[in-house]
Parts: C-alpha cells; sequence; structure tokens
C-alpha cells in the first residue's frame, strides 16, 4: 500500500494509549513510505495522526469541506490540503486517494465515514482493504453488533470478513496487505443469507 486513508475524531480525550498507538501508527507507516491521506484538521485525533507522520518525515495529504476552512480547523502545515465543496467529496477524493483504509477512535463522524467506504466495498465499487486499529477496545462492542448482525443474518459472514482489525498497527497493516478482496462476489453473488 501507498496510500491509507484514516477516519479519526476531531476531538481526543486524552488517553495516553491511544496517543501511543497514534505515534506507533505514523512510525510504522513513514518506515514503509506510506502517505497518510486524512480530513486535513489541526485538531483531536487527526491534528495529533498527521503532525505524528509529519515529525518523522512522512507525506500528509488533507481533504476538507471549504465550511470546515472557514471555521480555521484545516492544518496548513501538511504536504498538499485539497479543499472541496461538500463532506460527500471528500469521502470521495479520500478513498480515490488511498489502497487502504483505517478508522482510529473518533465519534458520529468517523464511524460514518468509515461506515460508507465499507458499503462501497460490500458493493464493488473500490477494493480497499479496510481495517479498525482497535486501541484499548475502544470498538470491541461495534465489533460485536457487526457479529450480531450475522447472528440476525442481516449481514452475510463474507462481508463480516472484510473488516480487519487489531490493536496492533503491525498486524493490521498486515492483514490489509495480505486481504484478497473480489468485489463482485462479495455483494452480487449468493445474496441468499439463510
Amino acid at each position: 500500500m501507498k496510500a491509507i486513508c484514516i477516519f479519526c475524531g476531531a476531538n481526543f480525550n486524552g488517553d495516553p494509549k491511544l496517543k501511543q498507538a497514534i505515534e506507533f501508527l505514523a512510525e510504522v507507516m513513514v518506515g514503509k513510505n506510506i502517505t497518510l491521506v486524512y480530513g486535513g484538521g489541526k485538531v483531536g485525533v487527526m491534528g495529533l495522526l498527521a503532525d505524528a507522520v509529519l515529525g518523522r518525515g512522512g507525506e500528509v495529504v488533507g481533504v476538507i469541506p471549504q465550511f470546515l476552512m472557514d471555521k480555521e480547523v484545516g492544518h496548513a502545515g501538511i504536504t498538499k490540503l485539497h479543499v472541496v465543496e461538500n463532506m460527500h467529496q471528500r469521502k470521495q477524493m479520500m478513498n480515490d486517494l488511498c489502497d487502504g483504509i483505517i478508522m482510529l477512535p473518533g465519534g458520529f463522524g468517523t464511524l460514518e465515514e468509515f461506515f460508507e467506504v465499507l458499503t462501497w466495498l460490500q458493493l464493488g465499487l473500490h477494493n480497499h482493504p479496510v481495517g479498525i486499529l482497535n486501541v484499548g477496545g475502544f470498538y470491541d462492542l461495534l465489533l460485536k453488533q457487526m457479529d450480531v448482525m450475522v447472528e440476525q443474518r442481516y449481514l452475510k459472514p463474507t462481508n463480516r470478513d472484510l473488516v480487519l482489525s487489531s490493536a496492533d498497527p503491525i498486524e493490521l497493516l498486515s492483514l490489509m496487505e495480505n486481504i484478497d478482496i473480489k468485489p463482485d462476489e462479495v455483494w452480487f453473488k449468493d445474496r441468499n443469507l439463510t
């Protein structure tokens, strides 16, 4: 992978485990010469991540809608900052600029971004591997809910298997590099869940 899109929060709760995970992820990405593609903000987890990658000499590409630039939350110090009209264009461009997607802790926006591109993968609109860096078990309940969706037959096991997760950035990147995704087989084949 040459570029990874990371969805994460515009807030940071001060968790030292999360800060350490961000620093380690940045180190791993820069060591593998992977460009960070993210939401372009200078605040919260987004800002910490961008600064961690930049501080190690890595490349950072941000994509931010104009209304957030107007609120002065754009990161002026990154390698390249794309300003787009709206949130949908932001997600589309971030997806177009990457070949892998990771979700870090965040709020509603982080979940919305992740699930939209995950749905695009399920529908065969891209073939980027998607992963969750599950720092301190932050997403344990969300992952369990996905298992419930399978148990209740609202989600096929093959689609659940698209979501990779680990608390370790090295393991997560390895899982993402080695997954064999065939989008046309994910959604269109065997629509019967029973």
